[in-house]
C-alpha cells in the first residue's frame, strides 16, 4: 500500500532553494570550491562596497577595504558558526575594516546636530523617505547620507537599505541594541538636516499642503 506521494516539484523546488541558499555556499566552499565562494561575493559585493564608501567617502579606498573584507571572509570562513546569518557576518567584517582605515587616516569630521528638530519632524523625514524610496529617488539620500560622519552613515545605511534590524546592526558594530537605537535616534536627526530642504517639497508636493 502506497502511503505517501512524493511531489517531484516540490523536491525539486526545495533543492534549488538549498543550493541558492548562503549555507550550501558556505559548505561547498569549505570543501574546496572555490567557485561557491564566487557565488556568495557575488551576492554580496555591491552592499560590502556601499557600507565601505558610505563610511570612507573615497571610491579608491572602498574598492580595497572590500577586497580585504572578502579576503577575510574567505580566510575566516571556518569560524562561521551559523548563529546570525551570513550577511551580517560579512558586514560586521567590512564594517570594522572601514572604521579600521578611518582610524588609520586620522580622519575625523565634525557634525552639529540641529536639535530644534522634533520628534514629529523625524516622523516627517520617515514618511518623506519611504516615498523617495518607493519613487526610487535614493540619489538625493545617499548624497546627504555621504555627508554624515562614518558609524552614522553605516547604520543607517544598514538600517534603510539593507533593512536591517536593530539587533542585527548590533551584530555588525558591536555595540549594544540600546545604544544602536540612540545612535539611530540621532543620525537620522543628523540626516533630516541634510534632507529637510528636499523632503518638505516632496511631502507637500504629495499632500497638496505645505508642512
Amino acid at each position: 500500500m502506497k502511503l505517501f506521494v512524493t511531489d517531484h516539484r516540490l523536491v525539486s523546488s526545495q533543492y534549488i532553494m538549498i543550493k541558492n541558499s548562503d549555507q550550501y555556499l558556505i559548505d561547498k566552499t569549505l570543501e574546496g570550491d572555490t567557485s561557491a565562494f564566487g557565488e556568495l561575493v557575488d551576492r554580496y559585493q555591491n552592499f560590502v562596497y556601499t557600507i565601505a564608501i558610505r563610511i570612507l567617502k573615497v571610491s579608491e579606498e572602498a574598492e580595497e577595504v572590500a577586497q580585504d573584507s572578502f579576503i577575510k571572509a574567505y580566510d575566516s570562513l571556518k569560524t562561521f558558526r551559523g548563529d546570525a546569518k551570513f550577511s551580517t557576518w560579512l558586514y560586521r567584517i567590512v564594517y570594522h575594516k572601514s572604521l579600521d582605515r578611518v582610524k588609520m587616516n586620522k580622519r575625523h569630521r565634525a557634525y552639529e546636530i540641529n536639535e530644534e528638530i522634533t520628534d514629529d519632524s523625524l516622523n516627517h523625514i520617515e514618511n518623506g523617505l519611504e516615498f523617495m524610496l518607493s519613487e526610487e529617488r535614493t540619489g538625493i539620500i545617499k548624497r546627504c547620507i555621504s555627508e554624515l560622519p562614518a558609524e552614522d552613515a553605516a547604520i543607517i545605511t544598514l538600517f534603510y537599505f539593507e533593512e536591517q534590524s536593530v539587533k542585527e546592526i548590533s551584530k555588525v558594530t558591536d555595540l549594544t541594541e540600546d545604544n544602536i537605537k540612540i545612535k539611530l535616534y540621532r543620525s537620522r536627526k543628523k540626516l533630516f538636516s541634510l534632507l529637510e530642504s528636499y523632503i518638505k517639497p516632496e511631502i507637500s508636493d504629495r499632500n497638496g499642503k505645505a508642512i
